[in-house]
């Protein structure tokens, strides 16, 4: 391994060679090299040398790594830094106990006079800054594995065994002498360039510290560089195209590890995989380059701190926000306030932020949810109000109230004004909740993120915590000193999160908040900073992300729109989009609450009986099964499969027979008690059957999920007698003998029998499982949303949350998802008619004909379909004429009409629509369109409709026959994927695909199918 002198030499090259033209060094600085505490020092004084005495006496401290015979071999450096040279010097070793502990103390009493002990300036700056270098572990070892070291707890250890060579002979020598370069993390510093660099649990590295937090040349990145870690450069190319150049990248307002080939850290969220150099913006992240900013891929590091900052620092540095926030506690003080807003700044860009208490975020909808406690607007630096105050603090809470927010009435209301917002659909609720207009939106920061990058789903997403503590995001802007130490939005519970007491008065690991109006008066100076750094940070994100999108051409329809950026296409569509959904969300639908009651009532019921049918059979097999719960996947594993090898080990099974807990709904008194129990215990066995399985769960055992249970029971009827023959031979009351039915609809489960009775009484059965399944997502995905309170406001309409911050694009609605209702054929308990209008009013149903498809014509510019357009009509319904011959007769015959085209006084067709009549065969046909055009496989295909691979190749075939400018254009975007990694839609939007060069081949097919899917979905 390489010792001391190697570190020297890699610290003398990266500082002193005349490669590293960027770093300049005062003249006269001395470098010296400690012996055990492996500090390097560099004085100032010229004339400071070492004494022949004293320079004999230090070298690097190898007693306890190394045999007392290799010490002579040992050589130390002495480097004069104003004249750009080293020699080299034979040292001898002390050889008593007391020269070393005298050396040691010598050099402890050098750090302590030494605490800005490195004074170095960049060309880019006369800044000069000071720092002290400590070595706490081993960087190298002897062998080529790598090492990694443990916790050091900050004590110092020595270098290991070995002393490295003069000079590296050999590619194989070279390539153990990577570039070290430095650069911080959050304040302190960090290996760079590195070939293995582990980061340990306290978040700091074991290989190099650095005893202050001060940087390395100017504050922008520093070409500290080193060539080798030996005084002897590198003789020949192949060693030199080892030591490349290796720049320190700003993260977080520190330093982070770069050009490393390999970087460990610990699950604190510290770094970990291989980072390169931050892109220039030129639009688009460079596609072939590893990005930073997206975690848990391939090669690709997290932006997350690699260094555990304790709350009590981070709420120190928070509390520095204080000073440049003026706080708004009084009416008076408010009127004020709102005059300078509304006149003196009325031109500038403001940023506004709430903090809301009393609401679920993730389960209620803000409309007339939620009460203020107080808001934050930043306007800038050009702003003042008063004393250098530049960020205004409205205390809603214990400042006035409704009577105070009311005062900012004028300026929320005044469209002239400019507001950004993070979120703007939440603030605009919460502030209208109290009667106020909100007007003048400018920029919603999270859309303006997903347009600048629709592909930060692994890389924290798209919160204002993560996109502003992200410096490829924020390397736009500019922040102020109190600001940067922060670098964004820090989160609640970072800041005031508590740890939970144990019983026995220890810290548990449950972190807790208290409630937000507790915060605001206990930890008021805190609270207010941070509410303010939310609208500060804001406002640095709108910054950037202006000039990030600025900077990017806007590309219509495939060509580049002459004078305009994506900015521009920011506002003249995402942001009044933006703003209209937020009214839609605001208006909400209106619902009819007592006909979703009763529809609650018949469901529960029709549910029931479907379960006590299966129950029935069950029983004939197995006593217990009438008090099974036929919701729980463990019963009814148990009762299918029960017996059953685990499929991927042999070596487990499940049970042949297992007692359960079940609820005592009929008060059974068990055996040896007195009372009935609140549960009774029921063993459930197999059927006595080897029912096949065909899917598995991710553990290996049979799956039992509704797909499964109809694989069972086939396409049949859940409505069967299972009542037994128990009246003495009355024919009354037998079940109905079923002749000649056609076993072609039954499931796997009807073989399994044997029997022909008893296999089809089993399909039928688990159909009312299937049954059970479907009315219980009936209930619990549509009825029972709608009519929640969490959702509605005081007029009863249900308010969704309509989102356009999608990967996609596509516009997707949540809390609740009114896009997913039950479709019209599944909708058994027209869940539909629940959306009612208002008295007086009427709804009006309009949808697009076919729109995907038409855009799809459009961009391939496929004759055969444009001319079908042309030519009007239902375009799925002529695809399914083409499938199925029996349609097509029927057209024909005039029975169904292909389209109809109502003429004055005629209020419906003379004869029903292909699309009304054949609905099913329709839908086959929709679905070969859709999926054909978004490049779904026959594969695919052949499982959709459970045909052959052959089968479904041939209808492929035959709808590329006419179509193959589609085709064409498919081959397009699938190179576009593969080679540049994104798409661009019709209107210039862009969807990276950033992991496509680290994808599976199955990751591959799916990012394919999105890029042809993209163009044609999204705007």
């Amino acid at each position: 391994m390489c010792t001391m002198q190697s570190v020297q030499c890699a610290f003398l090259n990266a500082t002193m060679s005349s490669s590293s033209s960027c770093c300049y060094h005062p003249k006269g600085m001395r470098l010296k090299v400690a012996a055990s505490k492996y500090a390097r020092m560099v004085h100032p004084d010229p004339d400071q040398y070492f004494s022949a005495k004293k320079c004999k006496g230090v070298s690097v401290d190898q007693r306890n790594n190394e045999s007392p015979a290799s010490f002579q071999k040992s050589r130390v450096t002495s480097f004069r830094a104003n004249a750009f040279t080293f020699t080299s010097k034979k040292t001898s070793i002390p050889s008593t106990e007391r020269s070393w502990e005298k050396e040691a103390r010598r050099i402890k009493e050098y750090k302590e006079m030494s605490k800005e002990s490195f004074k170095g300036s960049s060309s880019y700056s006369s800044d000069q800054h000071n720092l002290n270098l400590k070595l706490t572990g081993s960087l190298f070892k002897t062998n080529n594995k790598e090492e990694l070291v443990s916790r050091n707890s900050g004590k110092n250890k020595s270098l290991s065994e070995g002393c490295c060579p003069p000079q590296p002979t050999s590619a194989k020598q070279m390539s153990r002498f990577n570039n070290i370069a430095t650069g911080g993390i959050n304040g302190s510093k960090q290996l760079k360039g590195s070939s293995s660099t582990e980061v340990l649990n306290n978040g700091s590295l074991p290989g190099l510290v650095l005893d202050d937090n001060k940087e390395i040349g100017n504050s922008g990145d520093s070409n500290f560089l080193s060539e080798s870690h030996c005084p002897d450069h590198p003789t020949n190319n192949k060693q030199i195209s080892r030591a490349k150049n290796i720049s320190a990248n700003r993260i977080n307002g520190s330093k982070q590890l770069k050009g490393s080939t390999k970087t460990e850290v610990s699950s604190n969220g510290s770094l970990k995989g291989t980072v390169s150099d931050a892109n220039q913006d030129t639009g688009h992240m460079n596609p072939n380059e590893t990005r930073r900013d997206h975690a848990n891929e391939v090669g690709v590091a997290s932006t997350e701190e690699a260094k555990v900052v304790s709350q009590e620092d981070i709420s120190k540095r928070l509390a520095r926000i204080y000073d440049q926030v003026l706080v708004v506690d009084n009416i008076s003080v408010a009127g004020e306030v709102v005059k300078m807003l509304t006149t003196q700044y009325s031109h500038l860009v403001h940023a506004c932020d709430t903090e809301v208490s009393k609401i679920d975020v993730k389960q209620e909808t803000p409309v007339d949810h939620g009460e203020i406690t107080c808001f934050s607007i930043y306007s800038g630096e050009n702003a003042d109000f008063g004393n250098g105050k530049t960020c205004i603090w409205v205390d809603v809470l214990d400042g006035g109230g409704r009577a105070l927010l009311k005062e900012f009435e004028l300026f929320f209301k005044d469209q002239s004004i400019k507001k950004v917002w993070h979120n703007y659909s939440f603030d605009n609720h919460v502030i209208r909740n109290y009667g106020l207009e909100v007007s003048g939106f400018h920029a919603d920061t999270m859309h303006m993120a997903r347009l600048w990058d629709s592909s930060r789903r692994t890389a924290g997403g798209y919160s204002l915590e993560a996109l502003t503590g992200d410096k490829n995001v924020m390397n736009r802007t500019k922040w102020r000193k109190e600001e940067n130490e922060l670098i964004g939005k820090i989160s609640m519970k970072t800041i005031f999160g508590k740890k939970k007491l144990k019983k026995d008065g220890s810290e548990g690991k449950m972190i807790t908040i208290a409630p937000v109006e507790e915060l605001q008066r206990e930890e008021r100076k805190l609270w207010i900073s941070y509410s303010a750094l939310d609208a500060i940070s804001t406002l640095r994100l709108y910054e950037s992300l202006k000039s990030k999108l600025s900077s990017m051409s806007w590309v219509f329809d495939g060509k580049p729109v002459s004078g305009k950026s994506m900015y521009h296409f920011y506002e003249e569509y995402w942001q009044p989009f933006g703003e209209l959904l937020v009214n839609l969300e605001r208006e909400g639908m209106l619902v009819d609450r007592i006909y979703l009651a009763q529809l609650e009532k018949v469901a529960k019921a029709e549910q029931e009986i479907a379960a006590n049918r299966f129950r029935t059979w069950a029983s004939r097999y197995c006593d217990d099964a009438k008090y099974m719960n036929v919701g729980s996947d463990t019963q009814l594993r148990q009762l299918l499969y029960g017996g059953i090898v685990n499929s991927k080990d042999p070596n487990e099974s499940l049970p042949v027979q297992k007692t359960f807990k079940v609820p005592n709904v009929d008060k059974v008194i068990e055996e040896g008690k007195k009372v009935p129990t609140k549960f009774r215990s029921i063993k459930l066995h197999s059927l006595g059957v080897e029912l096949p399985a065909e899917v598995y769960t991710a553990t290996g055992w049979p799956s039992v999920s509704g797909n499964a249970l109809k694989t069972l029971a086939g396409k049949v009827s859940a409505e069967y007698d299972f009542t037994d023959d128990t009246n003495d031979g009355d024919i009354n009351n037998c079940p109905e003998m079923v002749t000649d039915v056609d076993t072609s609809a039954y499931g796997t489960a009807f073989a399994a029998f044997g029997d022909e009775e008893k296999g089809r009484e089993a399909c039928h059965a688990i159909a009312s499982l299937c049954e059970v399944c479907s009315i219980d997502s009936l209930i619990s995905n549509f009825i029972l949303p709608l009519q929640g309170s969490n959702v509605s406001g005081k007029s009863g309409h249900v308010h969704c949350s309509l989102n356009i911050n999608t990967e996609t694009g596509r516009l997707s609605a949540r809390r609740p998802n009114l896009q997913n209702q039950p479709a019209l054929e599944k909708d058994r308990y027209k869940i539909r008619q629940a959306f009612v209008a208002a008295p007086g009013n009427s709804l009006i149903v309009a949808d697009y004909g076919q729109l995907e498809l038409r855009i799809l014509a459009h961009l391939a510019d496929c004759k055969s379909m444009l001319d079908a357009f042309k030519a009007g009509g239902d375009f799925h319904s002529r695809t399914a004429m083409n499938m199925y011959s029996h349609i097509r007769e029927a057209v024909e015959k005039r029975q169904v009409l292909l389209e109809w085209h109502p003429q004055p006084g005629e209020e419906k067709p003379p004869v029903p629509l292909l699309k009304d009549a054949f609905t099913s065969e329709r839908r086959k046909a929709k679905m070969l369109n859709f999926s054909i055009a978004y490049g779904k496989t026959p594969v695919g295909l052949a499982k959709d409709w459970k045909v052959s691979v052959e089968e479904a190749k041939n209808t492929v075939d035959l709808w590329y026959k006419e179509r193959q400018e589609v085709l064409e254009w498919q081959k397009q975007r699938k190179y576009e994927a593969q080679k540049l990694r994104r798409v661009k839609t019709l209107l210039g939007r862009a969807r990276l695909f950033p992991s496509y060069a680290h994808a599976t081949r199955a990751q591959k097919g799916h990012i394919e199918r999105a890029a042809i899917n993209t163009p044609v979905q999204c705007c």
